[in-house]
């Protein structure tokens, strides 16, 4: 009887095994992998300036203003951006059950990406700046980040048109909102907010396109990932589509105005502040409705929770989800925003909700999937894996623990007309308390990408039950 339930999971995974280009796939993931392993290590390496200002010495180059761009484009576009896309080359053809449109065009676009961000990356150190804040890459690395989202939103949505079953996922959903709105963000920061908008209109609609990036981008593409591997690592169904849809939805209808509440108290007009701290905090309502649906899929599984990898990763940065997002829509209040505008506050949001949560998630892919591009039975090292898994965690926890605390002490000292100077003194030891939590991420990554190399170099194939598990999911 076992044999019998078995074979067709069996067979229906094999079929799916055959729609995935493997070598795309792991050609994505292993650049993903590299900027994972950069980006945040930039991050480590300023934040150390705080307490020591002149370690790297005077040269321009080696500067605070120099490195932060390459430091916060590194994540969205490199750790990000190139790990989402490469699972989305591995669970588009499984969702839909046909092989992704064009496929082979993912090798060129793959070495587009990489080669034009390292290059990108390389001139931000030189001084080469457009001054928007997550758009300071060169114009011609933003026309390639532009022309390489456009034709992978044409060949994800060409492939999801040609899907077998006519339903669709709740993944999918997301994944074609993530490209498409995308697209017309970057259109708007690359085209035409550089170029044709000035003054405060242009703080206006930055705020808008930094915000775009986030929740029209990392927010949508990192919904698919948890709304794909969560039920297939734990092999339940999502706890409730209806409420996926919600979430679906309100947050399209909501997020398009939050952008604008970083600028209250300026002369932005006073409905246009208003109506982004409305809906700032009508966020509350996608981020409960899809939390209740990750634990809601949980139910029935948690007694597997300890050695399940993926899953722990994925519930941990919904935990971190919730708390970033609670900061997110509270700081948008003009009562609350007070204390902490430009404070390390608004710092810690941003390190929970982009790390936190969605690098976070993205790393719960990786795991899931890279052991079954290469037929093995899982990492190379649970102990090391889980090693990894609490040093991410507890540091970007203690980072988003210690950043809240540093920015209120921080608001309410300003509040208080706290000389700048006595300000800054008071805050130094949260500054190095957030650099040890940055070397605590940056060490649990490297053993994490130590580990995944040695799998894909172990001989351990995986046996046809745990593959027929995979199927069932």
């Amino acid at each position: 009887m076992a044999e019998s339930i078995q074979r067709p999971a069996r067979d229906r995974t094999t079929k799916l095994d055959t729609l995935v280009d493997r070598r795309l796939v792991r050609l994505w993931l292993y650049w993903g992998m590299f900027w994972l392993m950069f980006a945040p290590s930039v991050g480590v390496i300023i934040s150390t300036y705080f307490n020591y200002p002149n370690y790297l010495g005077d040269a321009l180059e080696l500067q605070f203003g120099r490195l932060r761009p390459l430091h916060v484009n590194g994540v969205i576009w490199g750790a990000f951006s190139t790990l989402f896309i490469g699972l989305c080359y591995y669970l588009v053809p499984r969702l839909c059950g046909v092989r992704v449109a064009a496929e082979r065009l993912g090798y060129p676009l793959a070495w587009i990406w990489n080669l034009g961000l390292a290059a990108g990356f390389a001139s931000l150190p030189l001084g080469f700046n457009q001054g928007l804040e997550a758009g300071e890459l060169p114009f011609v690395v933003d026309l390639m980040i532009l022309a390489v989202i456009t034709t992978l939103a044409w060949q994800f949505i060409l492939t999801i048109s040609r899907r077998v079953d006519p339903g669709l996922y709740v993944s999918a959903w997301y994944l074609i909102a993530a490209f498409v709105w995308s697209v017309l963000n970057l259109v708007l920061g690359s085209l035409i907010l550089p170029f044709s908008i000035s003054g405060i209109n242009s703080a206006a609609f930055h705020g808008l396109f930094i915000h775009y990036i986030v929740g029209l981008w990392i927010t949508p593409a990192g919904y698919v990932l948890i709304y794909y591997f969560l039920p297939a690592s734990v092999q339940n169904p999502i706890y409730s589509h209806k409420l996926s849809l919600v979430g679906f939805w309100s947050l399209a209808l909501f997020y398009p105005f939050v952008g604008i509440h970083h600028y209250l108290y300026s002369p932005i007009a006073d409905w246009a502040e208003t109506l982004a701290i409305i809906t700032s905090m009508l966020l509350i309502v996608p981020v409960w409705t899809v939390l209740q649906n990750f634990f809601g899929t949980m139910v029935g599984r948690w007694d597997s929770f300890g050695r399940n990898l993926t899953a722990k990763f994925l519930i941990a940065g919904s935990l971190l989800y919730l708390v970033g997002c609670f900061q997110g829509s509270t700081e948008a209040l003009r009562s609350v925003q007070q204390p902490t505008h430009f404070t390390d506050f608004v710092i810690s949001h941003s390190h929970l909700t982009v790390f936190g949560t969605f690098v976070i998630w993205a790393i719960a892919g990786l795991i899931y999937v890279w052991p079954r591009l290469f037929d093995r039975e899982g990492l190379w090292s649970f102990k090391l894996a889980n090693w990894s898994f609490w040093l991410i965690v507890l540091g970007i926890s203690l980072m988003g623990l210690d950043l809240t605390a540093m920015g209120l002490q921080q608001g309410f000292m300003w509040m208080r007309e706290t000389e700048w100077m006595d300000a800054m003194t008071a805050v130094q030891p949260y500054w190095l308390v957030r650099t040890f939590a940055g070397v605590m991420m940056d060490v649990g990554i490297s053993l994490l990408v130590l580990n995944l190399m040695l799998t894909a170099l172990s001989g351990r194939a995986s046996p046809a039950p745990a593959r027929a598990a995979e199927g069932a999911a």
